[in-house]
Order: C-alpha cells, then structure tokens, then sequence
C-alpha cells in the first residue's frame, strides 16, 4: 500500500488577500485534494477572475494529477472561494465541516437570503468531528477547531496539518473570535487540542501577514515551534489569559475588506447568489442607520 505519511504539499500564496491554498497529494499515487483555494475579486469593479485557482489546476495537470476534492477549513471572511470553479473544471467535490449549518443559519437574515436552505446542502459533504476518509492514497481526518468560526475545522494529513485561520506563524499568534458565533475560550480549546498531536506535524497556515520584524511571507511551522514559540498560546499560557489578551485585541481589529461579500459568497459554497431578471448576481451591503 502508498505510503500517505509524508504527503507532498504545493502552496500558493495570494498576497492580494495574504492567503495560502494548498495541493496535496501522495507521491505513490495520482489523487489530489485542494485546501482552501481563492477566487480573484476585486471588490471597486466587482470583477471575479479565476487566475489563481486556474494556477492550482495547472499545477495538478503538470503533475498528471487528479483533484478528487476540495476541503475548506472554513467559511472565510477575507476571501472570496475558487471551489466552485475547481469543481466545475474537474469535478472534484466540496468539503466543509458539518457546522456550516449553524453559520449559514446565523448569515442568513443578515443577507436576507432567501434562496439558501442553510442545512449544508450547498456543499457536496459535510465533515464530522474525528471523522476520518481516503482520497486515493492520502488518508485524512477531521478535527473539529471552532472558535474563530463554529463551523472551523482542521484536516490532517499524514504529518501535515492544516488549520484554516485556527493558528497563525508563532510570531504572529491566533485567530481573532469576534465574528458572530466565534468564541475565545473555544478557540483557546481548539488550539491546545492541536498542540497535544506529534511535535513534529507539520503546520500549514490559510494566512500570513508577515510579523513585525518579519520581511518574508511564511506558512509552514511545527507543533513543537507553536508550542514553544506562539506569542498567543505558547505553553504556559492560560485560558484565562488568552480569552483576556484576544477580547482585548479583537476589540480593536478593523473588520475584513472583503468581509461582506466573502461571507455571502461562502456559505453557498462559493456560489454567487442567484442571479436576478437581467441576468446578474449582486452582493448585499446591510445599511443600519447609526442613532
């Protein structure tokens, strides 16, 4: 049988939206899955193009491989999500952790929108917590991260780990827990539950934005540096004292650019809400009237 302990790993940087997306696949075998991929918007023009996540697919068919699924580690609210078309060009699946059902239904009368069921029928699977699958020769499990988002989940691979927005570079720390439905002690929960796996897993961040003192992008760290090194919840760091320092810093974060329409456009998978009489798909931006 391949071996799927050491998968290989091809990341993509969007320094655009500082996301990372991820091939991964077993080096016996032809099967590859995406993590997370980006779908280019430009949100003065309203303009949506597909050269990053036509990057991907180009890169699977150098390798002669096939991309059998999509997994997303979230619904992301810095980013709009390339799924859809990957899955359109390959027809690989969509993947998401079994509560997205609990953010769409918070999302849903915010957008007002109407047209989603909000039971995760928008994505092909939903993952449970410890739930484990084979894509060809890789072997993957689910751990269930909320906290960031409910709906956050881990996928580990092998020796590799990817952790959405969970867990950042050891200089730059953690997720923030401020977006309706996050939670700081639950993410402080999440992470410790990652820090107990093999020091040496390999950790893959969605983002990097370069630390101060920091000149390089970076998206590759251990168990053993975050558990030494994270300026967050390095050992010796109590829960109490992460929930204090990440309400306190949240509280002073500006929201994601391209929150709003990201959110929107993620809870359907990635789809684009349905297009109205003339053929067009419009993003909603909730006015409220400060009093």
């Amino acid at each position: 049988m391949p071996n799927s302990d050491r998968p290989v790993i091809r990341a993509f940087f969007d320094e655009g939206t500082n996301t990372i997306s991820y091939l991964v696949w077993n080096p016996e075998d032809t099967t590859a899955v995406v993590i997370d991929p980006v779908l280019d918007f430009n949100h003065r023009s309203g303009e949506a193009t597909t050269d990053s996540a036509d990057e991907v697919i180009r890169a699977a068919e150098d390798e002669g491989l096939e991309i059998a699924w999509v997994l997303e580690t979230h619904v992301h609210a810095d980013h709009l999500s390339g799924a859809p078309y990957i899955k359109a060009k390959t027809g690989a699946k969509i993947g998401i952790g079994e509560r997205i059902r609990e953010v769409q239904k918070i999302f849903r009368p915010i957008f007002n929108a109407t047209d989603l069921a909000a039971d995760g029928s928008s994505f092909d699977r939903l993952f449970a917590d410890g739930e484990t699958f084979s894509v060809g020769a890789l072997d993957i499990e689910v751990i269930a991260t909320p906290g960031h988002t409910p709906a956050c989940v881990s996928y580990k691979i092998g020796d590799a780990l990817f952790v959405g927005d969970t867990l950042f570079m050891p200089d730059f720390g953690t997720a923030r827990a401020d977006f309706p439905g996050g939670d700081a002690r639950q993410l402080f929960r999440s992470i410790k539950k990652l820090l107990e796996l093999p020091p040496e897993t390999r950790v893959f961040m969605c983002h990097d934005y370069k630390a101060e003192g920091r000149d390089e992008y970076a998206w590759e760290s251990t168990i053993a540096e975050e558990r030494r090194c994270n300026v967050h919840v390095r050992d010796g760091v109590s829960e109490d004292d992460f929930v204090e320092m990440r309400t306190a810093r949240d509280e002073k974060l500006d929201m994601p650019l391209l929150l709003l329409p990201s959110i929107q456009v993620n809870m359907r998978a990635g789809a684009l809400p349905p297009a109205e009489e003339n053929g067009v798909s419009y993003l909603k931006i909730p006015v409220k009237l400060a009093s």
